[in-house]
C-alpha cells in the first residue's frame, strides 16, 4: 500500500456529467438517468486507478456540482429558504448551488468563490441561526458500498471540520465558537458509522492549514482534533493537506493520534524543511504529494526521486499533491497533437501511471522507466523568440506609468463621454446559443467558408446592437459571438501557445473550461479582435466597449510553463495584448475593457508573500497592457468570483479607469472595503447573478442599487451585471437586462 490519490476528476472524459445534468435542468432527462449517468462515470474513475496499481482510491470525491457544498449537505448546513422548497431533495441541492425560481419558490444561489489558489470554484456554506447540525451519509455512504460492489475497497472523503468552519460563512448571531463542540460530535458520529461500515480510512481534507494561522486558528485545530481523535475506534484518519505547507502547525500535526499526514511537496515550499527539521513520527504514513496535480507536464522522476529518498521510506506513501480534478482526464484524448509534444504531457490517468513508475522504482528499482524519463528531459522542448526576450528585459518604470494622472483622465473622460449618471452597460458576452456554436463547429470543421462564419456572426452582432440601443444601455458590447473562451480565444491568435481538443477541466457545477497551454515565448503576430469591434461599432452612434482579456488572466487561466518564470510569462503576454489595446484605439475603439476576472487566482495562501511573491508583478503587468494610451481612451476592467476586499488598494493601483466586480453573489460586501480604502476607481458591483438562471425584478435591482449608492458616490458608479452572459438563455438575459435598464433609469430620475 504505497501509492495514493487526493481525488479524480468527475465531469466525465467527454464531459458526460455536465451534459447530462444540464439536460435534467431542461428536464429533458430524468432523475434516475442522471443518476446512472453519474454511477457509470463513478465505475470508470475506479476502475482506471484501480487498474493503474493505486492503493488509496478516493470515493465520494464525485460531486453533481461541488464537493463542500456536499459536505454541508451531509451534515445539513442548509439555510432555511431551500429546506422550505417543495422539490426533490436533489433539486434542493441544486437551488442552493444555482438558485431556483418556479412555483415552488425563489430563491437565490449561495455564494461562490475561489478554491484557495486554484480556478476551480466552491460554493459557500450558509450557517444561519435556525441551522441544526444532523448527519445524511446516503451519499457517502452508497458511493463507497458502489465500489465495494466492484471489488474496489476506497477511503471516503471529506471536508475536514477546520477547513469547513473556516469556509462558512455564519449569517445570524450564531458563531463559530457556538458550534465548534456540535462539529466534533458530527465528525465523531461519522467516524461510527464508517466504523459499522467495516471501512479501514477516513481522508479529510485541511487545505485551511496551509494559509497563515493565528493563535487562535492553531487553538481550534487542535482542539477539535483532541477531541475528535479518540472516537475514532477502527477507523484510520489521514489528515490530507495541499496548496502550500504547513508550516504554522506541523509541530503540533504531528503530535495528534492522525494515521496518516498527506503534505504538498509541490506547492509546500517549507514541507521538506519541516520534516528535516522536526521529524516525523514512525507509527504515522506519510501521504507525500509529489506529482503535480495542477499543471500538466511530466513529472521529472530524477528530481521526485531526491525528495523521497531524503523522507521515512517504511512510512511513505506516494501520492498526487492535490485532488487531480484541477488536470483534464487524458492525454490519449488529443490524437491530432503531434506526438513530440503530447510526450512533455500529463493530464490525470498519465499521473495514475507516474504514480505507478516511482513507486515501481522507489521501491523495485526497476529503471527502465527512469532512464526514458531522464531522456525526456533532456531532450530540448521548444524554440525561444529571442525579440520577445529583448522587449521584457529592456522594460522599465515608465512603461508601467500611465500620464496623465488619473484625477486628469476622468474629468477628461467626462467631458467627451457626456454620460448620464448610473452609465449602464454588460460585462461583454451574451448568450452563445445553439446556433451560434453551430456555425463556430461548422466553420472548424471546414463545413463553411471563412466568409460565411464571419457574416453569421456579424448578423448576431448587428441583431444584439439594435436590442441594446432599443433597451436603453449607454454603452453598448459586441456580444463575442466569435469566441469560444475568454482566454481560448485570444491564445489562438498568439505565438506560442498549444491548444487541445479534449481537454477539459471543471470550473464549476456544469461549467468547463479548456485551459490553453503555454509552450514557448508569447507575441502577437495578428491583431486579436480589431475587425469584430470596429464593425460593431460601425452599426452605432453609441459608444462599444473592446474586449479583450488581461495578461494576468490569461496566464492564470492556462497551463503555464515550468521552466521560466510566472511573471516573465505574464510580461510577454501583457506586451502582446498592448499591442491590440492600442490597435484598437488607433482604430476608433475608444472604450477598452480589459478583463482581469482571475487576478486574485494565483495570490500566494500566505499574506506575508502576496506582495513580493506575485502583487508586485501582477498588477504593474496589468498596468503595462494600458499605459500608452491616450487619456481620452477609457480603460475598463472586470473581477470576479474572489474575495477582493483585502487587495483593494492593489486593485486600485492598476490605475484603470472603470472596474466592474462580481458583487450581488456575495451580498455586496465588497462595498464596505471600497468605502474604506477611499477607492479612486468608478466601479461597477454587479446588480444582479448570472449564474442562476433566475429573473431579478426590477424592484430588487432598484433595491440593490440603493444599497450600493450608500456606499459608492452615484458620480463614481456604474450599473452592470455581475459577469458575462454567454452561459444564459436568451429568454433570461433579455428579461434581466431590460429590468435592469428599468430600474437604473427610474432612480437615475430621481438623483
Amino acid at each position: 500500500m504505497t501509492t495514493s490519490i487526493i481525488g479524480y476528476p468527475r465531469i466525465g472524459a467527454q464531459r458526460e456529467l455536465k451534459f447530462s445534468t444540464e439536460k435534467f435542468f431542461k428536464k429533458e432527462l430524468s432523475e434516475a438517468d442522471l443518476q446512472a449517468v453519474a454511477a457509470t462515470q463513478r465505475q470508470a474513475n475506479w476502475q482506471k486507478q484501480a487498474a493503474a496499481g493505486i492503493d488509496f482510491i478516493a470515493s465520494n470525491d464525485f460531486s453533481f456540482y461541488d464537493t463542500t457544498l456536499d459536505t454541508a449537505f451531509a451534515l445539513n448546513i442548509v439555510p432555511k429558504r431551500y429546506q422550505e422548497l417543495a422539490v426533490s431533495p436533489l433539486e434542493r441541492y441544486f437551488a442552493a448551488a444555482r438558485g431556483h425560481q418556479s412555483e415552488a419558490g425563489d430563491v437565490k444561489a449561495l455564494a461562490m468563490k475561489k478554491w484557495f489558489n486554484t480556478n476551480y470554484h466552491y460554493m459557500v456554506p450558509e450557517f444561519d441561526d435556525g441551522t441544526e447540525i444532523k448527519l445524511d451519509l446516503t451519499k457517502l455512504l452508497s458511493e463507497y458500498r458502489e465500489a465495494l460492489a466492484l471489488g474496489i475497497t476506497t477511503k471516503p472523503v471529506l471536508i475536514g471540520p477546520f477547513t469547513l468552519l473556516k469556509l462558512i460563512r455564519f449569517t445570524g448571531q450564531t458563531q463559530l465558537s457556538d458550534v465548534q463542540e456540535d462539529f466534533v460530535k458530527a465528525y465523531s458520529e461519522i467516524l461510527s458509522v464508517l466504523a459499522t461500515e467495516e471501512v479501514a480510512w477516513l481522508q479529510l481534507d485541511e487545505p485551511g492549514l496551509v494559509f497563515d494561522l493565528t493563535e487562535s486558528d492553531i487553538h481550534l485545530f487542535k482542539a477539535i482534533y483532541t477531541a475528535l481523535l479518540p472516537q475514532k475506534q477502527t477507523v484510520k484518519v489521514l489528515l490530507q493537506t495541499y496548496f502550500g505547507d504547513v508550516r504554522d502547525v506541523y509541530s503540533d500535526l504531528i503530535q495528534l493520534d492522525f494515521d496518516g499526514i498527506g503534505l504538498d511537496f509541490v506547492e509546500g515550499r517549507k514541507t521538506a524543511e519541516l520534516i528535516q527539521k522536526h521529524g516525523f513520527p514512525v507509527d504515522k504514513k506519510l501521504f507525500a504529494g509529489v506529482v503535480n496535480g495542477k499543471n500538466i507536464w511530466r513529472n521529472d522522476y530524477q528530481k521526485t526521486l531526491e525528495i523521497l529518498q531524503t523522507l521515512p521510506k517504511d512510512s511513505l506513501i506516494i501520492s498526487t499533491s492535490c485532488s487531480l480534478q484541477h488536470v483534464p482526464y487524458t492525454v490519449s484524448a488529443e490524437p491530432e497533437l503531434p506526438q513530440d509534444i503530447l510526450r512533455h504531457f500529463a493530464f490525470a490517468e498519465e499521473k495514475l501511471l507516474e504514480l505507478k513508475d516511482l513507486n515501481d522504482i522507489f521501491y523495485h528499482g526497476q529503471v527502465d522507466s527512469l532512464t526514458a524519463n531522464q531522456a525526456l528531459f533532456a531532450s530540448e522542448r521548444y524554440q525561444g523568440n529571442q525579440a520577445v526576450q529583448a522587449k521584457v528585459a529592456a522594460l522599465g518604470e515608465a512603461d508601467f506609468t500611465r500620464t496623465p494622472t488619473f484625477a486628469q483622465r476622468e474629468a477628461i473622460q467626462k467631458d467627451i463621454f457626456q454620460l448620464p449618471k448610473l452609465p449602464t452597460t454588460t460585462i461583454g458576452s451574451f448568450p452563445q446559443t445553439a446556433d451560434v456554436r453551430k456555425n463556430r463547429l461548422s466553420y472548424k470543421r471546414g463545413d463553411i467558408t471563412k466568409a460565411a462564419y464571419d457574416t453569421f456572426n456579424q448578423e448576431k452582432t448587428k441583431e444584439w446592437i439594435k436590442w441594446q440601443e432599443a433597451v436603453g444601455f449607454d454603452i453598448l458590447v459586441h456580444g463575442e459571438f466569435e469566441r469560444n473562451d475568454m482566454v481560448e480565444y485570444f491564445g489562438e491568435k498568439l505565438d506560442g501557445y498549444v491548444f487541445t481538443k479534449n481537454a477539459w477541466v471543471q470550473s464549476y457545477g456544469t461549467r468547463c473550461v479548456k485551459p490553453p497551454i503555454v509552450w514557448g515565448d508569447i507575441a502577437r503576430v495578428q491583431p486579436l479582435s480589431v475587425a469584430d469591434s470596429v464593425y460593431a461599432q460601425s452599426l452605432t452612434d453609441k459608444p462599444l466597449k473592446g474586449m479583450l482579456t488581461g495578461p494576468v488572466t490569461i496566464l492564470n487561466w492556462s497551463f503555464p510553463r515550468e521552466d521560466i518564470s510566472l511573471k516573465a510569462s505574464t510580461l510577454q503576454i501583457a506586451l502582446a495584448i498592448q499591442e491590440e489595446v492600442l490597435d484598437l484605439e488607433q482604430n476608433g475603439i475608444k472604450i477598452i475593457q480589459i478583463d482581469e476576472a482571475a487576478l486574485r487566482e494565483k495570490l500566494p495562501l500566505r499574506q506575508t508573500d502576496w506582495n513580493s511573491e506575485y502583487l508586485d508583478w501582477a498588477i504593474p503587468a496589468f498596468r503595462l497592457v494600458h499605459a500608452k494610451v491616450a487619456p481620452e481612451t477609457q480603460i475598463h476592467t472586470h473581477m470576479c468570483y474572489s474575495e477582493f476586499t483585502d487587495i483593494i488598494p492593489a486593485i486600485d493601483a492598476m490605475d484603470a479607469d472603470v472596474i466592474s466586480f462580481e458583487a450581488s453573489r456575495s451580498d455586496l460586501s465588497i462595498l464596505d472595503a471600497l468605502q474604506a480604502n477611499g477607492f479612486r476607481t468608478q466601479s461597477g458591483p454587479g446588480v444582479y447573478d448570472i449564474h442562476s438562471p433566475r429573473i431579478p425584478s426590477v424592484e430588487e435591482i432598484q433595491n440593490v442599487i440603493r444599497q450600493i449608492l450608500t456606499k459608492v458616490p452615484a458620480e463614481k458608479l456604474w450599473i452592470n451585471p455581475d459577469c458575462g452572459l454567454k452561459t444564459r438563455g436568451v429568454t433570461e438575459v433579455k428579461a434581466s437586462l431590460e429590468n435592469l435598464v428599468k430600474a437604473t433609469q427610474d432612480i437615475r430620475a430621481v438623483l
